[in-house]
């Protein structure tokens, strides 16, 4: 086994044991039980490096963890608790044999489909056929269909290779890493990311040798599967001049600004990862946008949980809405609470996923704003089930499309 592989006995060591982050933990805040928070899991952890077996129990209660991140912002230690949790699953897919489900399911999702824009392509024209055909499934797989995305067409994955010139004065050159699910299912939200990026005097390439950033196949402990990945994209984005290389998803980002931790001692990484960042973030930076029209509207920002625990960006994205004439932010409570999506987890812990979505939507309901915006793809997906089944018709957007819609004066 690869000495990289299992949590590392000095991020173990940085925990306290002071309970601070339990509260913090969205399973914990749900079940009360001690070995479904951060400092339970980190004791079972320390454990197992000391040479405790890798039980049923163990794997169980590393894997109902939605790896939030939400116990990094709470703790006063600086435990590095997504880098354990990450190691934690990479030893357990080294060290033991999933059952054939699993395994089936990571040959055909994480090797086959998301690396594959073909796969995807294809997938996502049958998932099309199969929802345009609105047909009703019972009980469970009821539930995973109603979290399924809606296809969009075009297809943003044609604009892979292009470079989009600014609007007006250029005053930046910028990559854009499209996604790989959001190809097919969020296109018109990239395209919106384009456009907002060219009219604050950005140069926008669509880097050709792009792939999906790999932060699924890190949270499900598939890390030599990620590598790969990884070295794509920086082959893909490093060495051509670019000022920063920007994504439109939270969960993207916070990976791809880990590829030093990734692939580790490699120079090439540590510089891509320091250009990367989140298109809010950019935005902000830049003191973009300008020239918006009104939107009246009232919103309420949902947190990203990688964005701001993760990357701690929580301010960027409330002070680009703020800018936009008409405007009214209303926060919610524990705005930064996961609603549930992580991932892949609301349809591989699809109970829990929605026992946190329903507290999130009380939370929504109660601001009384009649949109929701967040800065992640995948987040977008849960709150537009959690409208459904508990809103009050929300709209649900990313801060990037709010821009768009101000900017082009269509608010």
């Amino acid at each position: 086994m690869a000495a990289s592989s299992a949590p590392k006995q000095a991020d173990l060591d940085r925990c306290v044991h002071c309970g601070l982050c339990l509260q913090a933990c969205p399973t914990y805040r749900e079940l009360h039980v001690e070995m479904d928070s951060p400092r339970g899991r980190i004791y079972q952890m320390t454990q197992v490096k000391a040479g405790a077996p890798i039980t049923d129990a163990y794997r169980e209660h590393i894997d109902l963890c939605l790896a939030c991140r939400a116990c990094e912002t709470a703790c006063p230690s600086g435990v590095k608790y997504g880098r354990l949790i990450e190691a934690a699953r990479a030893e357990i897919v080294e060290r033991t044999e999933a059952p054939f489900s699993k395994r089936l399911l990571r040959a055909m999702v994480f090797e086959r489909l998301l690396p594959s824009r073909r796969a995807l392509r294809f997938s996502a024209a049958a998932l099309r056929l199969w929802q345009a055909a609105r047909i009703k499934l019972p009980g469970r797989l009821g539930q995973l269909a109603a979290l399924a995305p809606r296809v969009e067409s075009p297809f943003f994955d044609a604009n892979i290779g292009r470079v989009f010139p600014a609007r007006g004065k250029q005053n930046f050159r910028v990559a854009f890493l499209s996604g790989c699910i959001a190809n097919v299912c969020f296109a018109r939200l990239n395209e919106a990311t384009v456009r907002v990026l060219q009219a604050n005097g950005c140069e926008v390439t669509v880097p050709a040798g792009q792939t999906c950033c790999g932060a699924l196949h890190v949270h499900a402990g598939l890390r030599e599967a990620a590598r790969k990945l990884a070295r794509r994209n920086i082959d893909a984005c490093l060495d051509r001049g670019f000022d920063a290389i920007l994504t439109n998803a939270g969960g993207c980002g916070s990976t791809l600004k880990e590829y030093n931790e990734l692939l580790e001692q490699d120079a090439r990484a540590e510089k891509f990862a320091n250009l990367v960042r989140d298109v809010t973030e950019f935005l902000a930076s830049i003191e973009a946008p300008a020239g918006l029209g009104e939107i009246r509207a009232t919103v309420t920002y949902q947190d990203s949980c990688h964005l701001a625990h993760g990357q701690k960006v929580r301010s960027a994205p409330r002070r680009l809405l703020a800018r936009i004439p008409g405007l009214t932010i209303k926060e919610m409570r524990m705005s930064d609470a996961c609603c549930g999506s992580a991932g892949i987890y609301n349809v591989t812990h699809t109970e829990m996923s929605l026992a946190l979505l329903r507290k999130k939507m009380e939370d929504v309901n109660a601001t009384g704003a009649e949109r929701i915006v967040t800065a992640n793809p995948g987040c977008m997906l849960q709150l537009r089930a959690g409208v459904e089944r508990w809103g009050r018709g929300q709209r649900v957007s990313h801060v990037v499309e709010i821009l768009d819609e101000a900017s082009r004066g269509v608010g």
